[in-house]
C-alpha cells in the first residue's frame, strides 16, 4: 500500500548496521545542545510559561529573556565547573542582542551551529527563495563572527519546508539536527548530495519535557540519568549518540539548575567510559568511518 514518503532515507533497523567505535574505543557519544535564542518583542512565536494574552506579551517575553540575561551565564558556570563541552545552537539575532554570550562560548572552544535568525519565526512557512535567503543570511552572521561557517544546523522550532535539507546542503552544511528518528547518525538524500542527520533529542529536551509535558525539575533530571544509564547498557550492542537539549530560560532557573547539576555531575563522573564531545565531532567521525553510500552521492 503506497503512502506519501519524504524520500530522504531508507528504513534500516538498529540491529542491522555496521559496527564501529567512537574515539578511544567508546560506545556512547554524548553532547550538550545549548540553545541561545532571541525573540521579537510584541510579535511572532515563543514558548510560554503561562497562556499568553494580547501582545505585547510581557510575561512570556521577559521569562524567555531571563535565559539570556541570567540563565545562560549560570549554565556556562555549570559547564565550566564540570569541564563539559557544548554545542551551541545560536540564533543569528543573538550576535546583536547578547554578543557577550557568544564571546564566552567561543573562549571555551564550544561549537557554534546555525539556528536560524530568531525563534520568533518558522522557516516552514517560507517559500523557497525566502527560506534560502534566511539560511544564507543567518549563516553569514555566524561565519563572520566565528571566522568559519557553521557545519551544523537546527531549525527554529525544528520546522522544515519540503526543501529544507536541500537548501542546507546547498548552503554548505554537512549535518542537520532536525530529524530525531534515530540513536545513530543517518545519511539523508538531498538534490545536491548527501547530508548527515545527527540525533538531536526531543525526549531529553527541556521544552517538550518541562514546557509541554509539565515535568518537574526532578523529573527532567531523572530522565537524563535514566536515559544515560540505559543507553550505556544499549551501547554494548551498537555505538550510540545521546544528545541533551537545554534552553537557558528553562533550565537556567535556579530550582531547575540545581537538579540539572545533579544529572550532569552523574554523567561527568563516568567520563572515562563515554565520549563527551560536540555534534560536529560526531558528524566528522561518523563520516570518516561510515561514508555516504554511493546511491546518495
Amino acid at each position: 500500500m503506497s503512502r506519501p514518503h519524504h524520500g530522504r532515507y531508507n528504513y534500516v533497523p538498529i540491529h542491522a548496521r555496521p559496527q564501529f567505535d567512537w574515539p578511544g574505543g567508546k560506545r556512547l557519544a554524548i553532547y550538550f545542545g545549548v540553545n541561545l535564542e532571541h525573540f521579537a518583542f510584541g510579535e511572532g512565536l515563543g514558548a510560554e510559561l503561562a497562556p499568553g494574552g494580547p501582545q505585547p506579551d510581557v510575561l512570556n517575553y521577559a521569562w524567555r529573556d531571563y535565559g539570556n540575561r541570567v540563565g545562560a551565564w549560570r549554565l556556562l558556570d555549570l559547564l565550566d565547573e564540570l569541564d563539559l563541552p557544548a554545542t551551541v545552537l545560536a540564533n543569528a539575532a543573538i550576535y546583536d542582542y547578547a554578543p557577550e554570550l557568544l564571546d564566552r562560548h567561543r573562549a571555551r572552544g564550544d561549537e557554534i551551529c546555525g539556528h536560524g535568525r530568531t525563534n520568533s519565526e518558522r522557516q516552514s512557512t517560507m517559500d523557497e527563495t525566502t527560506e534560502a535567503a534566511m539560511i544564507t543570511g543567518a549563516t553569514d552572521v555566524l561565519a563572520q563572527a566565528e571566522g568559519s561557517s557553521p557545519k551544523g544546523w537546527l531549525s527554529p522550532w525544528i520546522a522544515e519546508s519540503h526543501v529544507t535539507p536541500d537548501l542546507l546542503k546547498e548552503a554548505g552544511y554537512s549535518y542537520t539536527l532536525n530529524w530525531c528518528m534515530d540513536d545513530q547518525p543517518v545519511w539523508m538524500c538531498t538534490r545536491s548530495g548527501p547530508i548527515l542527520a545527527v540525533p538531536y533529542p526531543q525526549e531529553v529536551n527541556d521544552i517538550p519535557a518541562i514546557v509541554a509535558r509539565k515535568d518537574s525539575a526532578v523529573d527532567f533530571s531523572d530522565m537524563i540519568i535514566d536515559t544515560f544509564e540505559e543507553m550505556c547498557a544499549q551501547s554494548a550492542a551498537q555505538p550510540l549518540v545521546m544528545g541533551i537539549a537545554l534552553h537557558p530560560y528553562i533550565v537556567g532557573q535556579p530550582a531547575r539548575l540545581r537538579q540539572l547539576r545533579r544529572a550532569l555531575a552523574h554523567i561527568a563522573e563516568h567520563r572515562d567510559a563515554i565520549w563527551l564531545t560536540q555534534a560536529q565531532h560526531i558528524a566528522e567521525v561518523f563520516t570518516r568511518l561510515n561514508p555516504p553510500p554511493k546511491s546518495l552521492q
